[in-house]
C-alpha cells in the first residue's frame, strides 16, 4: 500500500517534458487526413489539427499530389500557429527531371541518370524563392543543386539526346534490379546467421 502511494506521489512531482513550440517535417500533399505520427506531433505543441489540415491543403493544393513539402509549423501560447510551406527538396526536382524514382546506391561509382543545365537552372529559380534562398546569388544556388544532383549519382550535361537517355534508362532498370536482388540475397544471409 505504500509503495503504490510513492508511485502516485511521484507522478505528481515528475517533470514534464514540454517539447519545443515549433515542428520541421515534410509532409506530402494530396491526401485527405494528415499522415501519421503528426497528428501526435502537434496535440504536443496545442495546435488544432483539423485546422492546420485546412490551412496545409488550401496552401498546396495547387501542388501535385504526393510531392512532399518542407513545412514548419510555430506554435504560439495562445494556441495559435503560423505555418511556413517551403517549395519541394531539391532531390525531388532532380528526381523528377532525371526521370528516375531513386538515387544511385553508389554514388561515386555509378551514373544513376542525367539532367541538363536548363534543368539545374529552372530547380534554381523554383528554390530561389524560398526564405532561406533570399539574398543567395542564382549562382550559388545552382552550385548547389549540382552538387546534389553529384550526390545523387547524377551527371550534369549540356545536351541531352532523348534516344540515348531512353536506352540509358533501360539499362539502369536492369542494374538496379540485378542490385536489389544482390541486396536481397545478403538479407537474407544475414538472417540466415541469426
Amino acid at each position: 500500500m505504500a509503495a503504490k502511494k510513492v508511485t502516485r506521489a511521484s507522478k505528481k512531482f515528475a517533470e514534464k517534458i514540454i517539447p519545443p513550440p515549433y515542428l520541421a517535417s515534410d509532409i506530402p500533399t494530396g491526401l485527405t487526413k494528415p499522415p501519421p505520427g503528426l497528428g501526435p506531433l502537434l496535440a504536443q505543441r496545442s495546435v488544432n489539427i483539423v485546422q492546420f489540415w485546412k490551412d496545409f491543403t488550401a496552401k498546396t493544393k495547387d501542388i501535385k499530389p504526393d510531392t512532399p513539402i518542407p513545412t514548419r509549423v510555430h506554435a504560439n501560447p495562445d494556441r495559435t500557429f503560423r505555418v511556413v510551406i517551403n517549395s519541394p527538396p531539391v532531390t525531388h526536382f532532380l528526381k523528377l527531371a532525371a526521370g528516375m524514382k531513386k538515387g544511385a546506391r553508389y554514388p561515386k561509382q555509378e551514373i544513376a541518370g542525367k539532367i541538363t543545365v536548363k534543368h539545374v537552372y529552372e530547380i534554381a529559380e523554383i528554390k530561389s524563392k524560398d526564405a532561406c534562398n533570399e539574398n543567395v546569388p542564382l549562382l550559388v544556388i545552382c552550385r548547389r543543386i549540382i552538387n546534389s544532383a553529384h550526390s545523387c549519382g547524377m551527371q550534369v550535361v549540356h545536351h541531352l539526346d532523348v534516344n540515348e537517355y531512353a536506352e540509358f534508362l533501360a539499362e539502369r532498370r536492369q542494374i538496379v534490379g540485378e542490385q536489389d536482388k544482390e541486396f536481397e540475397d545478403i538479407r537474407a544471409a544475414k538472417m540466415l546467421r541469426l
